[in-house]
């Protein structure tokens, strides 16, 4: 397999043209899974099974039984929804690294992307959704729009990542599945309706925009590792009732939602600081 330049962007350097090379040359065939490929499978199973369990312990509850459901109740029953997809973050970053390590499959791409879809994109919506109509809102049209914003501004930046080359090791709007960790921390805060609704459509507004995030390599990667890991701990000791587990959850979504604010923020002055240089130069 070779790789041509009018196959490859023009904004690539020759570092990145000569690593496209060598994974193509690596490539194990289409049909054949690799080892990233089954981690990317785990987690699409994790993103199916968070809406099955959604549906199951939080929906299918209260239409049975109706409103007399507390809201405690439903957020306890929603904790394992988010685990699953704190599991699926954690399968989406391996599956990149086991990739950079060994061999990656010629759909390994295309099964990131469809996995991701599930597990950041519909997962978090359906949770936004459910949870507007297990709240008693007033105003379910609103709460179906942000679940749809976010779908959509998930689709919208896998489709973007897919077409688009970023350089010096940066995402091009929020992430998606640091976005969907975003969302549901979010809802499991129990903020009042509006402000909730704002900052879901906050975080949507921000996986299209031109924000520039940092990839979770290197030193980042192990420290969004262990960070996933400690939300891990966080909502399993909130679910299974051990004492100060939803003081432990409350912290780890107040964090989740403080530096996904932030990040934009030092995003901004990154860019500011290029510019002047830039222009000093």
């Amino acid at each position: 397999m070779s790789v041509t330049d009018s196959e490859l962007p023009a904004s690539w350097t020759t570092e990145e043209i000569a690593e496209s090379a060598e994974n193509a040359q690596n490539a194990v065939s289409p049909a054949r899974l690799s080892i990233a490929d089954v981690l990317t499978l785990g987690n699409a199973v994790c993103g199916f099974a968070s809406v099955y369990f959604i549906t199951t312990n939080v929906l299918v509850p209260y239409l049975s039984d109706g409103p007399g459901q507390g809201v405690g109740e439903v957020r306890q029953a929603g904790a394992t929804a988010v685990l699953l997809m704190l599991m699926a973050s954690l399968f989406d970053l391996c599956d990149g690294l086991v990739a950079r390590r060994f061999r990656s499959s010629g759909m390994g791409a295309e099964l990131d992307n469809l996995s991701d879809l599930i597990s950041f994109g519909l997962a978090p919506a359906y949770f936004v959704v459910v949870w507007g109509l297990v709240s008693g809102t007033d105003y379910p049209g609103l709460v179906v729009l942000a679940g749809l914003a976010v779908l959509l501004a998930g689709l919208l930046r896998l489709a973007r990542f897919s077409c688009t080359t970023m350089q010096d090791g940066m995402f091009q709007g929020m992430p998606i599945p640091f976005a969907a960790l975003t969302v549901v921390s979010i809802v499991l805060l129990q903020l009042p309706f509006v402000p909730t609704l704002l900052a879901v459509l906050g975080v949507a507004w921000l996986m299209v925009s031109r924000v520039e995030y940092p990839k979770p390599t290197g030193k980042l990667a192990v420290a969004t590792i262990v960070w996933g890991s400690a939300n891990i701990g966080c909502l399993v000791a909130w679910a299974t009732g051990i004492a100060g587990g939803e003081k432990l959850m409350v912290t780890g979504c107040t964090l989740q939602v403080l530096v996904a604010a932030v990040l934009p923020v030092f995003a901004g002055m990154r860019r500011i600081n290029a510019v002047r240089q830039r222009r000093a130069a």
